[in-house]
């Protein structure tokens, strides 16, 4: 893409895309461990999307559905998203996989898709896998059909493990080259209505850190220690409580309980 290509948005809208880029790009990749379904969106030729979900589901049991939104059959790289197709990938575990059966042109009807399934298999939390270039733009895209659905649910950004310099099968091209259309995608898309603007990403991050912070950062209550990230005003406590401490809060248990 030509610098002109860009030329008509303001350095204001651009800031708008690095802040977007910036807030879920940087939320908590380990959340993906604890979430309920993984999603990944296919295209462009990279079966990589594909072997990185794969070794994710196998390797984490407790997610309960694996949701492939299928591509763009235009593409001269596109393959048919089957079950046969995705064992020769190494998949083993098929209870809880579901594929989109119907062509996908476009990441606006990955997005609906998603939102259907999420809705008909009563997923509560999500990880949404796809190649760094391309994730800002899916999850932005997915976030604004749930907001349309009238859904909220966190969703965690897993980008695949892939160097930004691999060459993409579909154009040849790597992730420096792709990166300048996705922005302007993202600017354009914008206006159109088709992903989440500023505000709508605002507001859902804002919920997703006040209802699921414990999700965010992973903390453990099993060892009666106070979490400060989840009670923001507590004290950092560094392990377990002592056994003096113990001792206290027994005591202060056993006096205040109903008679």
């Amino acid at each position: 893409m030509a610098e002109e290509d860009l030329a008509a948005f303001t350095a204001g809208q651009f800031l708008e895309v690095m802040k977007a880029l910036t807030v879920i790009l940087t939320l908590p990749q380990s959340a993906a461990n604890h979430v309920d379904a993984l999603v990944v969106a296919t295209g462009q030729g990279e079966e990589w999307r594909l072997t990185h979900a794969i070794r994710t589901w196998e390797a984490n049991p407790a997610l309960r559905c694996l949701l492939v939104a299928n591509g763009n059959p235009a593409e001269d790289t596109y393959v048919e998203i089957t079950l046969d197709y995705l064992r020769r990938l190494g998949l083993r575990r098929i209870s809880g996989v579901h594929l989109q059966a119907e062509p996908a042109p476009n990441t606006g009807l990955q997005a609906e898709w998603i939102v259907d399934q999420v809705q008909a298999h009563g997923i509560t939390s999500l990880a949404l896998t796809v190649s760094p270039y391309h994730l800002a733009r899916v999850y932005l895209t997915v976030l604004k059909a749930f907001t349309r659905s009238g859904t909220r649910l966190p969703m965690i950004p897993l980008p695949v493990a892939v160097p930004p310099h691999a060459a993409v099968p579909e154009t040849g091209a790597t992730a420096y080259d792709l990166v300048p259309g996705e922005v302007k995608r993202i600017l354009t898309y914008m206006s159109n209505g088709w992903v989440a603007r500023p505000e709508e990403v605002r507001q859902y991050l804002q919920w997703l850190w006040d209802h699921h912070r414990a999700l965010l950062v992973g903390c453990s209550h099993s060892t009666g220690s106070v979490c400060c990230a989840c009670h923001p005003g507590a004290p950092v406590v560094l392990g377990a409580l002592t056994d003096n401490a113990r001792r206290v809060g027994n005591q202060l248990h056993e006096t205040t309980k109903p008679v």
